[in-house]
């Protein structure tokens, strides 16, 4: 099956606290996007890479890859004003049987999440990678809070996978706040999403702590 992929980097950072996006920052001296374009290029140099920008940051990333002498085959599509519009225009772009959505703030996502995702297709045409939770949980209620079982939780990571009919015909509707991440549109028609397991390191950067720990289990990737 040809394959394509998505990495949403529509973000403007502002839990970062810096003016630069936190997907341009440099971990180990390259920005994290370029980690995350060379991390799925590695993977299947024939899979069909879709990236979406901020509209005002698309010439600051075509400079970034002259700067970098970056020539894996990609296409660059507009962000929107959410991830699910960013995401809703990359699709057009997506020509493969199946098609992932990443994080282009994951850049230590390995190369077995990426197989376990696409495998997990022969059981549900939604995949989505998970983590178990390790600390305990309180959920907040209207005179305190309470204990919950950790056991009936996941932590949600990318790349989520899709058979690709199932994608683009979710992404038909309209957005409303509840639509956190891709599962939670393709849930509205589809089927439920089988869980793969995730690697620890595949944190989301969105903070600076993030970035140092980014920074020390990078070579480790």
């Amino acid at each position: 099956m040809k394959g394509s992929v998505i990495i949403t980097a529509g973000g403007i950072g502002k839990r970062m606290g810096t003016d630069l996006p936190k997907q341009f920052l440099e971990i180990q001296g390259k920005p994290i996007l370029l980690h995350c374009l060379e991390k799925f290029h590695s993977f299947d140099p024939a899979l069909e890479i879709i990236i979406t920008l901020p509209a005002d940051w698309m010439s600051y990333w075509t400079e970034l890859l002259k700067t970098f002498h970056c020539e894996i085959p990609h296409r660059v599509s507009t962000g929107g004003q959410e991830r699910f519009h960013s995401i809703q225009m990359a699709l057009s772009q997506c020509t493969g049987d199946f098609i992932m959505v990443h994080d282009g703030v994951r850049p230590l996502v390995s190369h077995e999440t990426i197989q376990r995702c696409i495998e997990g297709l022969a059981h549900s045409e939604s995949v989505i990678p998970v983590l178990a939770v390790k600390d305990s949980l309180r959920a907040l209620t209207t005179t305190g809070s309470e204990m919950v079982d950790r056991n009936a939780y996941k932590l949600v990571h990318t790349p989520q996978c899709f058979k690709a009919e199932l994608l683009k015909k979710a992404y038909q509707t309209s957005f409303h706040e509840g639509m956190t991440d891709d599962a939670s549109v393709v849930g509205l028609i589809g089927p439920e999403p089988f869980l793969v397991k995730s690697n620890e390191e595949n944190i989301k950067i969105t903070t600076s702590s993030d970035l140092a720990i980014a920074a020390a289990l990078l070579p480790f990737s």
